[in-house]
């Protein structure tokens, strides 16, 4: 019961959003999609991984919303299909981008396997206004084993180097055939190896919300 609220409570969200947009329209309105790591899928927030402690889901949300975001997210159920999962947000995109909501003030943000998730997100909406921001999601097998990726938007791409993801996604970039107006990468070096995105650390959510602005120089 309370996975469906969180669901229910996701979807009545954006559909409440969309539906009063026409009637308290801000122009200067930015948008997060936020799409949490597998970890959190498969387990309940108040658990701790055994090496990179709790994962700060509510926290990092909060952190958004305090800089006047507006934040949709949910907590995924378990084994969710990531492919299946990024055409339901491609759609819901969709409908705020047609009732008027400008592309390029819609950030789509993804750590770990929610990164995957926006990156399918990216592919299925090819439109090269809106923003991405890829956290900790990319190996240089990715290339041969996720073949149908193709990135499309301004994106930024954020790892550690002590992650086993830990590497530059220049490869994809290089590969992906829609137009990609501002790409750049950040490399952390925290120590924390895959650990560094559980954290609601200023050192990934900073940049995240300059490239939300549309601050694409990170300044």
């Amino acid at each position: 019961m309370k996975k469906l609220f969180q669901t229910l409570t996701f979807s009545f969200s954006i559909l409440f959003c969309i539906a009063g947009f026409g009637q308290t329209k801000n122009e200067n309105q930015r948008y997060i999609f936020f799409f949490h790591n597998k970890f959190v899928e498969e387990n309940d927030l108040n658990v701790a991984h055994p090496e990179y402690g709790k994962a700060e889901y509510n926290e990092i949300l909060e952190s958004y919303r305090k800089d006047n975001f507006i934040v949709f997210s949910e907590k995924r159920k378990k084994n969710t299909n990531s492919a299946e999962y990024a055409e339901k947000i491609a759609k819901q995109i969709k409908k705020l981008i047609k009732k008027g909501v400008p592309a390029n003030h819609i950030t789509v943000i993804g750590t770990s396997q929610g990164g995957y998730i926006a990156q399918y997100v990216s592919t299925y909406l090819s439109n090269p206004d809106l923003n991405f921001v890829f956290i900790g999601c990319f190996r240089d097998v990715d290339i041969q084993e996720i073949p149908d990726l193709n990135w499309c938007g301004n994106i930024l791409t954020i790892y550690e180097k002590s992650d086993i993801y830990g590497v530059s996604a220049i490869k994809r970039k290089e590969m992906s055939k829609c137009k990609i107006d501002h790409f750049k990468e950040i490399e952390l070096n925290t120590g924390l190896k895959h650990g560094f995105l559980y954290k609601a650390a200023d050192n990934w959510i900073a940049p995240s919300k300059k490239w939300a602005n549309g601050n694409y120089e990170l300044n």
